[in-house]
């Protein structure tokens, strides 16, 4: 949760039987990591518990191993003929670069991460500023307010309350 009162929401997360993977109540931030099957997953955010506050979310799939079959890693070694001579193997370099793609997603998946937890923190930073900035000019009024009493009250304890006759 982003934004919004409490800074909590309930999640749930159903598995395409109708199975409950995941349930968190009240939670500001939780990562889940499931195995899946086959089918549409629901998962649904809930503020039912608070309904006057609204709530900013954010949240990120993250699908590993999508598109990964086999097949489409071996279709290009047809096309290539006497790579016995080198000294690095085709298939190392294509681990090396598998590798290196999944660091970088999992670099850019951090930062995504990073990014949304910093808009949190400075919508909780804004909100502070507003209530001392309110707070503030309270104090501020009432010591406005009080230096004036004061000011009365040491005037009226030097007024001449004698009547002075002429």
């Amino acid at each position: 949760v982003l934004d919004g009162a409490g800074l909590d929401i309930d999640f749930h997360l159903l598995s395409p039987k109708g199975e409950t993977l995941v349930f968190d109540e009240r939670k500001s931030d939780g990562v889940h990591t499931v195995e899946t099957e086959d089918g549409d997953y629901m998962f649904c955010f809930d503020n039912t518990f608070s309904t006057i506050s609204e709530k900013v979310i954010f949240f990120e799939l993250i699908l590993d191993n999508m598109g990964e079959d086999g097949e489409d890693q071996e279709d290009w070694k047809k096309y290539v003929t006497g790579t016995d001579l080198l000294d690095m193997k085709l298939e190392d370099i294509l681990e090396s670069i598998n590798s290196v793609k999944a660091r970088l997603s999992k670099s850019v998946q951090i930062q995504t991460l990073l990014r949304a937890f910093e808009a949190r923190d400075r919508n909780i930073q804004e909100s502070n500023f507003d209530r001392v900035n309110f707070w503030s000019m309270v104090n501020l009024g009432v010591m406005v307010v009080v230096s004036a009493v004061q000011v009365y009250m040491l005037k009226s304890l030097f007024e001449d309350k004698r009547k002075s006759r002429t």
